[in-house]
């Protein structure tokens, strides 16, 4: 009998990929949505049903009595809202998928690489904090009344509309321009970056298990390249040979721009590397086939390319960026 899923969300950079796979996998998928037009496509095998998960009246008459196999929300950010979930599908579903963050984890951590009996600490970042807080939420309601809950803590996934650094297509615009780019730090530091087709086949295979049931795992790649790498395979796939690559401290750039430091101080200022072995021991063909981010570097420049309308230059992001240049470059 196929498993049933319900994705509450489901055309998102992750998501999508993991309705893809489910879909390819024989799984029973329905996503719920509010029904607003997404660039990414989903297979025609999907159910549809159009709700606002923030009204949840509205999910229980889309619904009726129906219940699944698995729910997952990928559009939790808050206590409140996971609260709202816990009410609304108590006794609906045979498991309950909370999407987290690698970004609560301890930071920066003391050791490497992270396990999930690292501890969640991070005193830089509210997201971070919030998704904590969520967690254990739902450890206690697991724990008091056995709510069927499975924790994914994902790190930085993309798709071929995401690119890796603050500023976006600025900086892409910027290499091209012959302009000097902004890297945190020395660029030196390790950072996991994941392909969210590779992330979806260890999510998905989760789906369903029992021996997921009260566990928390992270679903990341095996390959951790410094910034600098990461800059050079945007450069490269973006027809530039030798882009002006301008280190400035994390703590400065934080002065210069509080949301932009937010997420350098509490996420990409440090080296990140994941040990998968608890996902890997649930789901053995997770990892065995990935895309190295030098390819999907040319996926992301070839996405852009073919899509003038998303190439948005941000002239406050560019303005800093030349002020921070001609401070801090050679």
């Amino acid at each position: 009998m196929s498993v049933s899923v319900l994705f509450i969300g489901g055309t998102g950079r992750i998501s999508t990929s993991c309705v893809r796979e489910a879909v390819s996998r024989g799984l029973d998928v329905t996503v719920l949505n509010r029904g607003r037009t997404s660039e990414r496509t989903l297979p025609p095998e999907t159910a549809l049903v159009t709700a606002d998960v923030n009204d949840p009246e509205s999910v229980r008459k889309a619904l009726g009595d129906r219940t699944f196999d698995a729910v997952v929300n990928w559009v939790n950010f808050t206590p409140e809202q996971v609260q709202r979930d816990i009410d609304l599908f108590k006794g609906r579903c045979g498991q309950y998928l909370f999407i987290s963050s690698a970004s609560a984890y301890q930071t920066p951590p003391t050791h490497l690489p992270v396990t999930e009996s690292t501890p969640l600490k991070n005193p830089y970042w509210q997201y971070s904090r919030d998704k904590i807080a969520c967690e254990e939420l739902l450890v206690k309601a697991y724990r008091e009344d056995d709510f069927p809950i499975t924790i994914i803590r994902p790190s930085h996934t993309y798709d071929e509309t995401m690119l890796p650094f603050d500023g976006g297509w600025t900086v892409v615009d910027r290499m091209r321009q012959g302009k000097p780019v902004i890297v945190h730090g020395d660029g030196t530091s390790l950072w996991t970056i994941t392909n969210s087709r590779d992330f979806a086949v260890g999510f998905t295979g989760l789906l369903g298990k029992e021996a997921a049931i009260g566990e928390a795992f992270h679903i990341t790649g095996d390959e951790a390249p410094t910034w600098n790498q990461i800059f050079r395979y945007i450069a490269d796939a973006a027809g530039v040979a030798d882009p002006d690559l301008v280190h400035v401290p994390s703590d400065a750039i934080a002065a210069a721009d509080p949301n932009w430091g937010a997420g350098l101080l509490g996420d990409k200022a440090h080296s990140m590397v994941f040990d998968n072995a608890k996902v890997k021991s649930l789901v053995p063909e997770f990892g065995l086939d990935t895309t190295p981010y030098k390819t999907g570097a040319r996926e992301v420049i070839s996405w852009y390319d073919a899509h003038p309308e998303a190439q948005v230059v941000d002239p406050e992001t560019d303005a800093l960026m030349d002020r921070l240049a001609e401070r801090y470059g050679v």
